[in-house]
C-alpha cells in the first residue's frame, strides 16, 4: 500500500465523519482567523440562534481590510468601513474573541500577524474568510479560505463540511538567481499552471529550490497558490520552520515545545506517496516576472514580450484593458504609482529587500511611491533598522499597517488609467481602483521601477 502525502496525513488526523457520495466530509478546524469584512453577517447568525462561539480560545480577530494606513488613521473611506471595525470589535468583546485592535502592539493584516505571533504550527487545518488564508501552508497546515456562511459554521461548530480535493506535488529544483524572488518563482508556476490549472487540488510545494527558502519566502509561495486556482498551497515543516516558531508567543514552549517538535515530524510526506498530479520546475533559468494582463497567470519575464492572444478572447480582452499590443515589451514603460505591502510581501525581508535598492536614492520625479508594512512589528522592527528613514528619504510614503491598495477598500486607491506595480497578489481590472491597471511583481522589481520611473529589471540595481 503507499505511502501518505502531508495533506493526506492532515486530512486523516482531523477527520470527525469522512464523506460519502450524500453528504462532505466533517472536517475539525484548529485556528479560526477572523477580520471586519467577512464576519459580520456569521456572528449575526449566532445571535438569532442563540449560539455561542463553540471555541473562542481558537479564534483570533484582528482589523486589516477597510482601516485606513494613514499616520492618524482618520480617514474611512466611508460609513460602511468605520461601521465593519466597529462591529467587529463589538461582536469580539461579547463572544469572548482575542482581538488585535489598532491600538495593539499586535495589530496587523492577518495573514502576517498570525505567522508572527506563533498562531500557526504545523499539521493544523486554519480557517479565514480570506482567499489567501493558503498563506499558512508555508507551516505544513492544511490552511484555506472559506464564505461568510462557514465563518459561522466554524464560530458555532468548531468544524466544517468539506470534499476532499486532490493532491498535486510541484517539484522545483535549481538555484534562484540574484535579483529573482520567492515572487518570481510563484508567477512562474501560475503562469505554466494557469489561473484554473489548480483546480480541485491541494498543492505541496517541494523539492531542494523550496528547502532553501525561508519562512517569509515560503508564505510568499504558497499565499499566491489560490491564484492557479488550488484550494491550498502546502510545504512540509523542517528545521527551518521550527526555528522560525521557536520562542513565538503562542507558539508551545518548554516541555511542551519538545513534544510539539517531536509531532511535527511526522507532517511530510512518505517517500513512496502518490500524488493526484506532478510537475516539475526548474528556477534556475528564471527572470524576474511582470504581469502584463488581469490575472496573475498572465506574466512574462521583465526581458520578454506581451503574446499573442490567438484564440483567447479573455487574453484578447486583458490587453484591451491594460492598453498593450502583442509583441510589446514592457520595460522601459512609465509607472504612476508603486505599492509594496499586502499579505504577500509586506514582511521585513520584504521590506529589506526593497531598501537595498531605495538606500541612498530618489523615487523618481512624478511618481507615488506606499510601503505599507503587514504588521505592526514589522513597522517597528523596520523602524529600529533605518529601513522606514531609508524609505522617507527616498520620497515614499511610509504607511500604518494594512491591507491598504491591495483591496481599494480602505481609502487607498489608483484613479482611472493609473497604472501601477504592486507586490500584491491580485491584478483584476479595477481591483485598485476603478479603471485602474496593476501589474504584479517583487518587492526588487517594485523599487528598481520606482527610482527609475518606469518598468525596470531590478538586476540592473544589483549587479
Amino acid at each position: 500500500m503507499p505511502g501518505k502525502t502531508l495533506f493526506d496525513k492532515i486530512w486523516q488526523a482531523h477527520l470527525v465523519t469522512v464523506e460519502s457520495d450524500e453528504q462532505p466530509a466533517i472536517l475539525y478546524i484548529d485556528r479560526h482567523l477572523v477580520h471586519e469584512v467577512t464576519s459580520p453577517q456569521a456572528f449575526t447568525v449566532l445571535r438569532q440562534r442563540s449560539l455561542p462561539v463553540r471555541r473562542p480560545e481558537r479564534t483570533f480577530a484582528t482589523l486589516d481590510h477597510s482601516i485606513p494606513t494613514d499616520r492618524e488613521r482618520m480617514a474611512y473611506v466611508d460609513e460602511q468601513a468605520r461601521a465593519q471595525v466597529e462591529t467587529l470589535r463589538s461582536n469580539c468583546r461579547d463572544f469572548g474573541i482575542q482581538l488585535f485592535d489598532l491600538n495593539s502592539a499586535e495589530q496587523g493584516i492577518i495573514h502576517v500577524i498570525a505567522p508572527e505571533l506563533g498562531l500557526i504550527l504545523p499539521g493544523q487545518t486554519v480557517v479565514c474568510g480570506d482567499s489567501h488564508t493558503s498563506t499558512h501552508g508555508a507551516f505544513g497546515a492544511l490552511a484555506f479560505g472559506i464564505g461568510t456562511s462557514e465563518v459561522g459554521y466554524v464560530l458555532a461548530s468548531q468544524c466544517l463540511l468539506q470534499r476532499k480535493p486532490k493532491s498535486l506535488a510541484i517539484n522545483v529544483t535549481g538555484s534562484l538567481q540574484a535579483g529573482v524572488t520567492a515572487k518570481d518563482l510563484i508567477l512562474d508556476i501560475i503562469r505554466k499552471l494557469g489561473s484554473g490549472g489548480g483546480a480541485g487540488y491541494v498543492f505541496e510545494y517541494r523539492g531542494p529550490t523550496i528547502k532553501a527558502l525561508s519562512m517569509e519566502e515560503r508564505m510568499t509561495i504558497c499565499n499566491m497558490s489560490i491564484e492557479a486556482g488550488a484550494r491550498a498551497g502546502l510545504i512540509a515543516p523542517d528545521e527551518t520552520t521550527y526555528a522560525y516558531l521557536k520562542g513565538r508567543p503562542y507558539a508551545p514552549a518548554s516541555a511542551e515545545w519538545t513534544s510539539a517538535l517531536a509531532s511535527w515530524h511526522q507532517f511530510a510526506s512518505d517517500p513512496d506517496a502518490e500524488f493526484d498530479a506532478e510537475i516539475f520546475i526548474d528556477a534556475h533559468s528564471l527572470e524576474p516576472m511582470i504581469s502584463y494582463g488581469t490575472s496573475p497567470d498572465q506574466s512574462i519575464a521583465m526581458q520578454g514580450r506581451i503574446p499573442e492572444p490567438g484564440s483567447h478572447d479573455h487574453l484578447a480582452q486583458a490587453l484591451s484593458y491594460m492598453q498593450w499590443q502583442p509583441g510589446q515589451s514592457l520595460e522601459g514603460v512609465r509607472v504612476d504609482v508603486v505599492f509594496i505591502g499586502s499579505c504577500t510581501n509586506s514582511r521585513i525581508s520584504d521590506l529589506r529587500a526593497a531598501a537595498t535598492i531605495l538606500q541612498g536614492r530618489r523615487v523618481a520625479q512624478g511618481l507615488r511611491l506606499m510601503i505599507v508594512p503587514g504588521s505592526e512589528a514589522v513597522k517597528r522592527q523596520a523602524e529600529s533598522e533605518g529601513l522606514a528613514r531609508i524609505f522617507i528619504d527616498a520620497g515614499a510614503e511610509w504607511r500604518e499597517p494594512g491591507c491598504s491598495l491591495c483591496i481599494a477598500m480602505n481609502g487607498d486607491q489608483l484613479k482611472p488609467g493609473q497604472l501601477a506595480v504592486s507586490t500584491s497578489n491580485r491584478n483584476f481590472a479595477g481591483r485598485q481602483g476603478k479603471g485602474s491597471r496593476t501589474l504584479l511583481a517583487s518587492p526588487l522589481t517594485a523599487a528598481a521601477t520606482a527610482i527609475q520611473g518606469t518598468l525596470t529589471d531590478p538586476r540592473a540595481y544589483i549587479y
